[in-house]
């Protein structure tokens, strides 16, 4: 009977074990170059989804203000001038929401314990899926001030107060996972975080924020945009020259 030495074995057993290092190797090699276009792919799909949710909100915004001749309020009040309820709840009739707008008492406040049920829901239109804010906050503000879109008085603008064009006003920015805001809230942002957005600041998006602009254009403006550009995009009624964004 043939026997095998323990030479002839042993060399055996060191190349199978070459042969599944090498393989293994192979392996951990492709895992590696394929990690990174998965990341990219998932970050676009975000940055995707982000987009379709402030283009469904700048539709939603342009659909009110067909019905009401004016676009939202950033705010409802009281009798007593006491804010309660966000622009957000307004726009919940032309966002597929009539069901839980119709569970809303509009005549409370957004945190009154009759709105719980509503104040609780999550809005994936109302929510960046990149960002990791609580799931009934909203992860886009509208900009208020006296010369942008947003009143700070609650008075409701029209398209037609928009002077310096709706193509040129932003009315609305994305905002990271610390300055987000229960959905519900009637609280937004001056110009403070679109002036101050830059490299250092954190972001949902690598390099960009995502803004709604009047006429429903949606733009992922540059970290490093010109201080003197983000102001004139913000005015309605500035007068200032566009330059490109």
């Amino acid at each position: 009977m043939p026997t095998h030495s323990p030479t002839h074995r042993r060399g055996s057993t060191i190349e199978n074990i070459v042969y599944t290092l090498t393989g293994l190797a192979i392996l951990v090699f492709l895992v590696m170059m394929l990690m990174p276009s998965v990341g990219q792919s998932r970050g676009s799909a975000r940055r995707s989804s982000c987009r379709n949710n402030l283009k469904a909100i700048m539709m939603a915004v342009h659909n009110y203000h067909d019905t009401y001749g004016a676009m939202p309020p950033a705010f409802t009040v009281d009798a007593d001038g006491k804010k309660l309820h966000s622009w957000r709840v307004l726009l919940l009739p032309f966002l597929d929401q009539k069901v839980l707008y119709s569970k809303i008492d509009l005549t409370k406040p957004w945190d009154d314990p009759v709105n719980d049920f509503a104040r609780q829901q999550s809005l994936s239109v109302y929510r960046c899926p990149a960002n990791p804010a609580p799931s009934n906050h909203t992860t886009y503000l509208a900009i208020v001030g006296d010369n942008y879109a947003f009143s700070p008085d609650g008075v409701p603008r029209k398209f037609s107060d928009i002077r310096d064009g709706l193509s040129n006003t932003v009315i609305m920015m994305e905002v990271n996972d610390k300055q987000t805001v229960e959905w519900m809230s009637p609280v937004d942002t001056d110009d403070t975080l679109f002036l101050s957005f830059g490299p250092k600041t954190p972001k949902s998006h690598r390099g960009v924020i995502m803004t709604g602009f009047g006429d429903g254009g949606i733009q992922a403006l540059s970290e490093n945009l010109p201080t003197v550009t983000r102001q004139a995009l913000m005015t309605i009624n500035g007068g200032e020259t566009v330059k490109d964004f």
